[in-house]
């Protein structure tokens, strides 16, 4: 269940930037609310943790990023946070000397996203829904929905300013036009969140 934080009004990606309610919670900007970030399992943050150091073998590693936020067209003010992001050269440059990691809409877009689908018809719903036509407006060439349930991974491939989805499931080898090199299966990465 989609938990919000108490608030009488909707937040500006302003008032975002700036809100500290004094504790470590996370949040993501959703339509100007701010929703309560789901804990991660273990087997998600092992799957996000075994990408980041396969991708740091075909990428340098300041491109590669976890906890950088990214804005993103709604009704009303809205932020995301993937699991795990590579930049453009022109999107890490543009974060250089910010005070907090964002990608505000007037800056570059990263050029892949990856979330980890977490167990629940509601964050399904965000992953393949929501956050597959917010990531797909914002220009992001590549988006990863990595699915432990369901033991698959869908790559969208950004064509035209809407996504075509490859779906991946088994031993074939995932085809990234951002990590051409990139050869992992399937069953390779979602077995890694079951060790």
């Amino acid at each position: 269940m989609t938990q919000t934080a108490p608030r009488s009004t909707l937040m500006t990606v302003e008032e975002y930037l700036t809100y500290d309610d004094g504790t470590d919670t996370r949040y993501e900007l959703v339509d100007g609310e701010l929703v309560v970030m789901p804990t991660e399992s273990q087997s998600n943050l092992n799957i996000a943790k075994y990408l980041l150091f396969e991708l740091a073998k075909h990428l340098p590693i300041a491109l590669i990023a976890m906890a950088t936020e990214v804005e993103v067209s709604g009704r009303r003010a809205k932020s995301r946070v993937p699991d795990l992001m590579v930049h453009s050269e022109e999107s890490w440059a543009a974060l250089s000397g910010g005070k907090r990691a964002i990608l505000l809409r007037d800056m570059p877009p990263p050029a892949l996203v990856v979330e980890v689908v977490s167990p629940g018809q509601e964050n399904r719903d965000r992953d393949y829904r929501y956050k597959h036509t917010e990531y797909a407006a914002r220009g992001i060439n590549e988006y990863w929905i990595i699915d432990p349930e369901m033991q698959q991974i869908t790559l969208c491939l950004w064509v035209s300013g809407q996504y075509e989805d490859r779906v991946y499931t088994g031993e074939t080898p995932l085809q990234s036009t951002i990590v051409p090199a990139f050869t992992l299966s399937a069953a390779e990465i979602l077995g890694f969140g079951q060790n």
